[in-house]
């Protein structure tokens, strides 16, 4: 785990326990990941400039989505490594038992893969490598620019 990872620092204060992101579902994962990613998307919000909070909503959403997910995932695949694609893998393949609201089910399941695949990284404290995959996937895609 490394120094100053997110997970780490929680752990730190509110006591270790013995969690392995291996003894989770796929769907336990992507539930983490997904907030995982939401709170650096809103962090990035915040660059440069206070912004009204509806256009920072408006703006995180288009960004969080599911289609928006599927397209970095499929500019990020060539730099994952086995693990990682192999999480990936199992959350995309997960039979979850929500459906995609605004989405294509393909979509839904791609974005699904991509949160499993960043809960894994941080709980398996490797929030840096999480946030490098999720930097190059918003520079590739365009949508990184706040």
């Amino acid at each position: 785990m490394q120094e100053n990872d997110i997970f780490g620092s929680i752990e730190n204060v509110f006591g270790e326990g013995s969690v392995k992101a291996d003894n989770y579902s796929a769907l336990t994962l992507a539930y983490i990941g997904d907030a995982f990613y939401d709170i650096v998307i809103r962090t990035l919000m915040l660059k440069d400039k206070n912004r009204k909070a509806q256009e920072l909503h408006k703006k995180t959403s288009a960004i969080v989505k599911a289609e928006s997910q599927a397209e970095l995932v499929r500019r990020i695949m060539n730099k994952l490594t086995d693990k990682e694609r192999d999480v990936y893998h199992r959350g995309r393949n997960a039979k979850s038992p929500t459906s995609a609201k605004n989405a294509s089910i393909h979509d839904y399941r791609i974005a699904t893969g991509f949160e499993a695949l960043i809960g894994y990284l941080y709980m398996s404290g490797e929030s840096g490598r999480a946030m490098e995959l999720i930097k190059y996937g918003l520079d590739v895609t365009g949508q990184g620019e706040f």
